[in-house]
């Protein structure tokens, strides 16, 4: 598959040759492809022209960006004709089959799904975490899983300064991770269930109103992890550049509309104390410290929603571990906006900053 996007890129240049692009959503009607326009706006990125794309039974419909009601057309391979930069949020199967034909015409596609992540040739990229290696890009950018690119904001600069041993995490992700038909899904089913009133799940395997269970993607039988576990195990390593280190993991579903969130404990090559890890914390880009034990409060996954930081907090060392390498935090971000849409576009704000700086 990455062959033929090699031969393409070798033809070409890959970089982003203008300050003010013209960029692409495909994917536009969806939960993540919202976001990315919201982002767009709030961030005052600088376009030279905003295309929207979808299936053909949302093209014609309209979206509001800036006040200006744009048209949605039919996704299809002369769609990306004079597109700099095309942020896709449509699934695997879309970008597998669209983002070569984006990139032979030019653009950077910038992926949410999964289809290229562990390609060698395809960067995965947290800016705050791994932008460097943004320009070893051929044409296509992978952004990573929602829990990994959450998780690494907090665990870089703890293993900058300490080499990270091994992770052990528990997740509670919002039904945003399954898309806007999933959190149609929690709110109906809650309704019902407050009414005393049967109901169907429909998107999700298992009733979801006042109610958790494991995360939905597909189990593999051997190991008895799920897909979402494996592609968190897979990806922090890839991000974090230690491809062997020890991480166990178990992703589960809550009643929650948007923002995950995750318990972490992290063994360090030696003992590092709460207090140098709230310091390495409160000054890392991409965070915000919410770590008040006088009046118990810490990240919330209510209070991460809608916010671009990532909250970081109930620092404490772990003592399960008497050596005193190992330290617990708790952390919550939105899983639409970090874990999606705003590291995309913070991707793309990095190949404009690349432009600036070669012009």
């Amino acid at each position: 598959m990455l062959t033929d996007l090699e031969n393409l890129a070798s033809g070409q240049s890959a970089a982003l040759s203008t300050a003010t692009p013209v960029v692409a959503i495909v994917g536009a009607t969806g939960a993540v492809g919202v976001e990315l326009l919201n982002c767009l706006s709030a961030r005052n990125f600088p376009l030279g022209g905003l295309k929207l794309l979808a299936s053909a039974r949302s093209a014609g419909r309209t979206l509001t960006f800036n006040g200006t009601e744009l048209l949605i057309e039919e996704l299809t391979e002369d769609s990306f004709d004079g597109v700099d930069i095309a942020l896709f949020s449509a699934g695997s199967g879309i970008s597998k089959r669209f983002a070569p034909i984006a990139v032979k015409a030019g653009a950077v596609v910038i992926d949410n799904s999964s289809a290229f992540r562990m390609e060698a040739s395809v960067p995965l990229v947290v800016p705050e975490v791994n932008g460097e290696v943004l320009h070893q890009h051929r044409g296509i950018v992978a952004n990573p899983n929602c829990v990994a690119a959450i998780a690494t904001v907090a665990l870089a600069p703890l293993h900058r300064a300490h080499p990270i041993r091994r992770l052990n995490i528990s997740t509670y992700q919002a039904a945003s991770g399954a898309g806007a038909a999933a959190m149609e899904e929690l709110r109906l089913s809650t309704a019902a269930y407050l009414a005393g009133e049967a109901f169907e799940p429909k998107v999700l395997p298992h009733p979801y109103a006042f109610n958790l269970f494991s995360h939905n993607a597909d189990m593999d039988p051997d190991s008895g992890y799920n897909g979402e576990e494996l592609k968190v195990i897979a990806e922090t390593r890839r991000i974090l550049h230690v491809p062997a280190l020890p991480i166990g993991i178990t992703c589960i579903r809550v009643p929650l509309l948007r923002a995950h969130a995750m318990a972490i404990s992290i063994e360090f090559d030696q003992p590092v104390s709460p207090q140098e890890a709230r310091s390495l914390l409160e000054a890392a880009p991409g965070l915000r410290l919410v770590d008040d034990r006088a009046a118990n409060h810490f990240p919330m996954p209510s209070e991460a929603s809608g916010a671009d930081d990532v909250l970081v907090g109930r620092i404490r060392t772990d003592i399960g571990d008497p050596s005193g390498r190992t330290l617990a935090i708790f952390v919550a971000g939105d899983q639409l906006l970090k874990g999606a849409a705003l590291n995309a576009v913070q991707i793309a704000e990095r190949l404009l900053e690349n432009v600036v700086r070669k012009s």
